[in-house]
């Protein structure tokens, strides 16, 4: 099995999403630099969290042109799966891959703790680990994570059951207090048309056993690997 973590200057979760890759699946994954373009044979890439090139402009804008960007966009076309954390998710929408933007939090500031998120589509290969309307808590790390798009395309990816998390709180609850940037439709994470990338704003990797202080990332993971074995 062959799993990619691409490493974009800024990055600051790489490590993090490479410890919890080789800590579920058993395998070491490839640690790809941006300027790459002749990729292996790949079972599934990342897009990890950080702040790639500093951000500069809009966040992941820059990463979206890196010259890997090209052959991650297509393979994904081709059927990859991709994930995209925090800035992941930001670098996916840039690239097209996924419809929407991620905007400045409606606070302007960055935000990091746990949030609780309820698990929307439980049938993509992202999300097969969990059930159908499960609450979980995974912490966020951002600033830029207020999730838009046109009211139309809302409708779409709902009407397509693309939204996998939402904002929630402790019961389930979908409100406003619960939305900790301002996303629309409190949403957290969306997949794509075909359900092979997603975007999802916390960061999973954090929280993959209970002595980083919770496990509801670890499904994530093992839905990943068990689909892929």
């Amino acid at each position: 099995m062959k799993i990619a973590v691409i490493v974009f200057p800024g990055s600051n979760c790489d490590r993090d999403m490479a410890v919890a890759v080789e800590a579920i699946s058993g395998h070491k994954p490839i640690m790809i630099w941006h300027r790459e373009t002749e990729l292996p044979k790949l079972d599934l890439a990342i897009l990890p969290g950080g702040f790639s090139y500093g951000d500069y402009l809009r966040s992941g804008a820059m990463a979206a042109h890196s010259p890997v960007m090209r052959e991650i966009k297509a393979r994904a076309d081709q059927g990859l799966p991709v994930l995209g954390i925090c800035n992941g998710f930001q670098i996916l929408t840039e690239a097209g891959m996924l419809p929407g933007v991620l905007m400045r939090n409606r606070g302007l500031k960055f935000i990091h703790r746990p949030v609780t998120t309820r698990v929307e589509n439980h049938q993509s290969v992202f999300t097969r680990g969990y059930q159908a309307g499960q609450v979980v808590t995974i912490p966020i790390a951002h600033a830029d994570g207020n999730y838009f798009a046109a009211a139309d395309v809302l409708d779409r990816i709902e009407g397509e059951g693309r939204v996998a998390f939402r904002y929630c709180d402790d019961t389930g609850a979908v409100t406003d207090e619960s939305n900790p940037n301002g996303s629309a439709r409190n949403i957290a994470g969306i997949l794509n048309e075909t359900k092979t990338v997603l975007g999802y704003m916390p960061h999973p990797e954090r929280v993959i056993e209970p002595l980083l202080g919770g496990s509801d990332g670890r499904a994530l993971f093992e839905s990943l690997i068990g689909a892929l074995s």
